[in-house]
């Protein structure tokens, strides 16, 4: 990652890649996203929808006992995407989106 300004393309790759970090490190909820990064609700909750088409399977699961859609997101699988070089570069991703 360079000090240049990201293209679309590449803020979008990132973003995906660090809200699946933050999941995978149990910053696991559109809330905790959101206070994590300062992003907007509706860009965390597309961010997570969208990480489906980077085959990282994100699933909601659901806390038992409670009412409606009270629960937290689990990265079931990484896919083709190396976790350990997201885990590695998190704080590089972080930066490069300028989440504080």
């Amino acid at each position: 990652m360079s000090d240049t300004p990201l293209s679309k393309t590449q803020t979008s790759f990132y973003r995906r890649l660090f809200v699946a970090h933050l999941i995978a490190h149990d910053i696991a909820s559109v809330p905790a996203i959101i206070a994590a990064t300062g992003m907007p609700r509706r860009t965390a909750q597309d961010t997570i929808t969208a990480l489906g088409e980077l085959e990282i399977v994100c699933e909601f699961q659901r806390e038992e006992g409670q009412r409606n859609n009270i629960g937290h997101y689990v990265i079931r699988d990484w896919g083709p995407i190396n976790a350990q070089w997201v885990a590695d570069n998190a704080e590089r991703l972080q930066k490069a989106l300028g989440y504080t």
